[in-house]
């Protein structure tokens, strides 16, 4: 698997500070939210505000425990990371630290966050969407 392919969507959204004041610009990219992309068959439903990462929903709802930290766990050692557990738990790079996804948990919904130029980031999600899945 590769990179994520909602790239040139994601900056489609974004705009310039010339236009940050033009509604009608506005306008325009929010009729770009209509029809959103998919991947792994999760659909984007935003942007991280503060990092700007594409966030997509998970098709259950995830409820912390044993088991599934260990999950997730796991699922960093896959990808040569560590488990940040924050708010919410991130996905960090060995050697750097560099943040590559992470998930956060609502009462009514839950996403993942991933990094847009990480190599292996249709893997990560996938593979988070496997482990992370309610049994």
């Amino acid at each position: 698997m590769a990179k994520l392919n909602v790239g040139p969507y994601v900056a489609s959204l974004k705009t310039s500070p010339a236009q940050v004041r033009d509604r009608a610009a506005f306008l325009d990219r929010a009729r770009l939210r209509d029809e959103v992309p998919q991947v792994a068959g999760m659909p984007l439903v935003g942007l991280g505000g503060s990092c700007g990462k594409p966030a997509f929903l998970l098709p259950y709802l995830i409820r912390w425990d044993e088991a599934n930290t260990r999950a997730l766990e796991d699922v960093a050692a896959e990808f040569g990371c560590f488990v940040e557990y924050g708010a919410y738990p991130h996905l960090k790079l060995e050697g750097g630290g560099q943040e590559i996804a992470a998930v956060q948990d609502w009462a009514t919904m839950a996403m993942v966050f991933v990094r847009p130029g990480y190599e292996r980031g249709e893997e990560v999600l996938t593979r988070l969407a496997e482990a992370l899945r309610p049994v």
